[in-house]
């Protein structure tokens, strides 16, 4: 029996690193020189075409996905659990895979899950709507959890190269590209994040900054909405996601806004992060700063203070997320906006 091609196989028949075929497979950029390679190379090796071509006749199943972007992340921790205990119940096998915040080892991972006949996906999304549009068109069951792929731009006008697959496989064309139009579980950031800024301009707090990270980018307009205009663009401050980046954030900022007097972190791992350069700079929490954070980590009641929390329910968020792409079958799945909580503890002090 002949060896089934892999990506890597058609990385080394078009001459261009996996990355690239990556980007190709899923309808990401690349140049006309390459994707024709690509293309040439996947059909001669039969690599993507009949695959995805017998997911779309067959409608086999191979057990429900889910992609998170950091294994290692408390929170996602949780939300896995949630979407595992719901699989458990019903006997449904999970593949699991971290795509490191990366669109394209997302679009990497999305492709492997369509060759392994997986039909149904959870996923918190690191890639914007153009990463998933393949996955939708091939048939897949995705249900996003605790926030949604950004929109590509609307000028983007790059031909679809899994389009082009599926045309080789004597399937239908793609559509153009259109919003997305799939459910989602999500917390109510909005909210959350209204209440922190509310408690901390309670406490006389005027200058309160937000650290972010990928996918923060709707709490950072829930914080932009907070605290009204004129908004100070110098205190919403973006790492790139792991945590030196998080902590190098949170050092610049405390070291370029010594006026600031509070931060709300928009995640556990943000929230982390400015603890310990706020330890590092000798900034007293709360009485020389005041820290909020996004998440409720078993740590954050642990440090000294223990850490105010926006607290959602991640597990809940995954179970939740399981039933409705177990669901999605029979009927038509709507997204749910789950309650979050702002739990006060001690590292929030007034403004002296």
């Amino acid at each position: 029996m002949a060896k089934r091609a892999t990506i890597k196989d058609v990385a080394e028949a078009a001459g261009v690193g996996v990355a690239t075929v990556s980007r190709v497979l899923s309808g990401g950029s690349a140049s006309a020189a390459a994707r024709e390679r690509v293309l040439a190379a996947a059909a001669q090796l039969d690599y993507r075409p009949s695959a995805l071509g017998r997911n779309l006749r067959q409608r086999r199943t191979g057990g429900m996905g889910l992609l998170v972007p950091d294994l290692t992340d408390t929170f996602y921790g949780q939300l896995a659990e949630g979407v595992l205990a719901c699989a458990r119940s019903v006997g449904e096998p999970v593949v699991l895979g971290s795509t490191g915040g990366d669109p394209e080892q997302e679009a990497d991972l999305i492709g492997m899950l369509l060759e392994q006949s997986v039909d149904r996906l959870i996923a918190v999304p690191s890639g914007d709507a153009e990463t998933w549009a393949p996955a939708i068109r091939a048939g897949m069951i995705v249900i996003f959890a605790d926030r949604i792929p950004g929109q590509a731009s609307a000028d983007d006008t790059r031909p679809s190269a899994v389009g082009d697959l599926m045309a080789l496989d004597g399937l239908p064309p793609a559509p153009p590209a259109r919003p997305l139009d799939v459910p989602a579980v999500v917390a109510d950031d909005r909210a959350g994040i209204r209440t922190a800024v509310r408690y901390l301009r309670g406490l006389g707090h005027k200058r309160i900054a937000f650290l972010g990270g990928p996918g923060h980018e709707g709490r950072a307009h829930a914080f932009r909405a907070a605290v009204g205009a004129p908004v100070d663009e110098e205190l919403i401050v973006f790492g790139t996601g792991s945590r030196d980046s998080a902590y190098a954030a949170a050092s610049g900022l405390f070291q370029s806004r010594p006026d600031l007097s509070a931060v709300v972190a928009g995640g556990n791992v943000l929230g982390e992060a400015a603890v310990l350069a706020a330890r590092e700079l000798d900034l007293r929490v709360p009485k020389d700063v005041s820290l909020v954070m996004y998440d409720d980590v078993p740590w954050a009641e642990l440090c000294s203070p223990p850490l105010t929390v926006i607290a959602q329910p991640g597990r809940d968020m995954g179970y939740r997320a399981a039933e409705l792409v177990l669901r999605a079958g029979t009927r038509r799945a709507r997204s749910v906006v789950l309650p979050t909580e702002l739990i006060i503890r001690g590292s929030c002090g007034p403004r002296r």
